[in-house]
């Protein structure tokens, strides 16, 4: 049993939190929206009031970047009010360079830092099937292990910074996935093929991913649209993602390519549509050049 403070309380950490609670920990949450806190405490926690009364020995962020993580803080004062020798564990979609100054930052008060950003959805943080990147040194990455366990799979992928640059680029790859699936079974339904027909064959065959496997088959023909994971995060995370490649010197033109067509659509969806919409967004577009 962990006393731990959990801050974001959203589509992901609600459920995330309500499964710390049900593992045993003594959860303390905090998040701006009244009905996100009452759904903790229905699960058992404790719903505290602001960010820096969620202060524990571990402390789980879940927010939507960097810029919020280093103003819950830093600005918000989370930070100073953490005991030393406390834990933080970003398991929010940041940036990795700043997720190590971040880190620095903190080692300074005597509190550590670990990033576990996760992949699995909202489908996944319900059912504890998240998989977790996790970076850190060894010490703190095994005390991180020991509480976030209950919520997926861990896997220590380096040191800090490492879990937040692989989640980017492995977004950026799902993305690429889901534009290259579209392209080819709205193709194949302009050619008169069925989609759900051309999914089972490709789910057998080399061209299978998560798109065809999962976001087509869940969220794309059944017409919800609605994975839990929005356009603008998952094209925030593919920037992250580019802007390392390029920091490293590395070609990054596929992915240069495809962070520039999916702005292209967040610019055309609504504020809050989901990453699936990109496939209605893709199909108008077709309509519209055929006409």
């Amino acid at each position: 049993m962990t006393e731990v403070g959990f801050v974001g309380l959203g589509k992901m950490g609600a459920p995330m939190a309500a499964r710390l609670v049900r593992a045993g920990h003594l959860v303390r949450g905090y998040d701006p929206v009244d009905a996100a806190r009452a759904a903790l405490t229905a699960a058992g926690g404790t719903a505290v009031d602001s960010a820096t009364a969620a202060a524990a020995e571990v402390v789980v962020l879940m927010l939507p970047d960097s810029d919020v993580v280093e103003a819950v803080l830093f600005d918000g004062g989370l930070a100073a009010a953490l005991p030393e020798g406390a834990l933080v564990v970003d398991m929010s979609s940041s940036a990795p360079t700043r997720t190590q100054a971040v880190a620095d930052r903190l080692a300074t008060l005597g509190v550590a830092l670990v990033d576990a950003p996760v992949s699995g959805g909202v489908g996944g943080a319900v059912a504890g099937t998240l998989t977790i990147m996790l970076g850190g040194d060894d010490a703190a990455a095994s005390r991180a292990a020991d509480v976030i366990g209950a919520l997926g799979s861990v896997r220590h992928v380096g040191p800090v910074g490492a879990g937040h640059a692989l989640k980017a680029l492995n977004n950026l790859l799902s993305a690429t996935h889901l534009w290259a699936t579209s392209e080819a079974v709205l193709i194949g339904e302009r050619f008169g093929l069925d989609p759900a027909t051309m999914l089972e064959a490709i789910n057998t065959s080399s061209g299978r991913s998560g798109s065809t496997q999962k976001k087509w088959p869940d969220f794309v023909l059944p017409g919800t649209f609605d994975s839990g994971f929005s356009l603008a995060l998952m094209l925030k995370d593919m920037r992250i993602a580019s802007d390392l490649g390029h920091r490293l010197g590395m070609p990054v033109e596929l992915g240069d390519a495809a962070v520039q067509r999916w702005a292209e659509a967040r610019e055309s969806l609504p504020a809050d549509a989901d990453h699936t919409e990109i496939v209605r967004w893709l199909r108008d577009a077709a309509a519209a050049r055929s006409r």
